[in-house]
């Protein structure tokens, strides 16, 4: 697996059809082998999409190919979650977006303490046995869930979870307390998301100036469940952090998203990170992390910045109910 994985949330929404295909092609190319995507991205449309560019440039066979299943896909009570129906017909309907008949990596998008564990893993399991998945992961759970998990898998002799995709970035860095630990004890690779914390650490942002028209940062002053959460993360803590990096980056002769990216793939126990571009530009930004040495010197820097285990302001919390990392 590549130290780095292409995210692929923005494609058929804010990045159209036609770039998003550009965009996977030059990521194979650079040498991601690793895409990840979900079945609610864009209602659907990213694995339509991400599926539709793999066939046209016939890379399926070239590529570990992620998807996801948890988050509500219709108006019933049974359109979402993880019970045994909603997996097997999600799994059913992500094989026909992404037009392929089996799926490298499964992930349950977020835990669902309403549904038992071994009904979860159970129809996961179904899934690996008939060849329509290889590998099964989570996202967002904490340690405590994914060690209950495996005593669950050990007890019924069911597939395991392989891997978990946590939140994870300088600013962010509540999982280096546990979850981390535990994973590198029982062999669960972990793959951040937003490793650019959404786009506050790329630098385009300044505490001084409205947020770019373009930007998802546009939004804040809008009146909407986005809105109240951007301006949680807008905060003056952030700013000071994002303006010690600036230098460090500075020194190494890279922009901030390029050392914040290359940061998180040098951490201990973290497999490969995922971005997220919307654009081609973006893409090769972050490409050029991988070229990056993070020193010992480096990581003392941002640990005085931001201590290890700590977290400068309360990300995804109020988006997604209380969080499994909190304490």
């Amino acid at each position: 697996m590549s130290s780095l994985c292409l995210g692929c949330m923005m494609f058929g929404g804010k990045t159209s059809p036609e770039d998003s295909a550009k965009i996977i092609d030059r990521a194979i190319d650079a040498g991601i082998n690793f895409i990840d995507t979900a079945n609610v991205y864009n209602a659907g449309r990213s694995e339509e999409v991400t599926g539709e560019a793999l066939k046209r440039n016939g890379k399926r066979q070239q590529v570990i190919l992620a998807t996801k299943v948890f988050n509500r896909m219709g108006p019933g009570p049974n359109d979402w979650g993880l019970s045994r129906r909603h997996i097997i017909e999600q799994c059913e309907a992500s094989l026909r977006r992404l037009q392929t008949d089996y799926i490298d990596l499964y992930q349950v998008h977020r835990p669902h303490p309403d549904i038992p564990i071994d009904e979860t893993l159970r129809a996961l399991d179904d899934l690996v046995r008939s060849g329509k998945v290889r590998y099964i992961g989570t996202s967002t759970f904490a340690a405590w869930q994914l060690v209950e998990s495996l005593w669950a898998s050990k007890e019924l002799g069911l597939n395991r979870f392989v891997t978990e995709q946590p939140p994870y970035n300088i600013l962010d860095r509540r999982i280096e307390r546990e979850l981390i630990p535990m994973a590198q004890t029982y062999g669960f690779g972990i793959l951040p998301w937003s490793p650019l914390a959404g786009g506050l650490l790329t630098g385009k942002y300044n505490r001084n100036a409205p947020p770019p028209e373009d930007s998802r940062f546009a939004a804040m002053n809008q009146d909407s469940p986005m809105a109240a959460i951007y301006r949680q993360r807008w905060t003056e803590r952030v700013f000071d952090v994002v303006e010690g990096l600036e230098p460090i980056a500075k020194a190494k002769g890279v922009t901030l998203s390029q050392f914040s990216l290359a940061w998180v793939m040098a951490q201990p126990g973290v497999t490969s990170a995922i971005i997220g571009p919307r654009t081609m530009e973006q893409l090769e930004d972050n490409l050029k992390a991988a070229e990056i040495e993070i020193t010992d010197e480096d990581r003392e820097a941002v640990d005085a910045l931001v201590p290890p285990g700590g977290m400068v302001s309360p990300f995804y919390e109020a988006r997604f109910g209380p969080h499994p990392y909190r304490w």
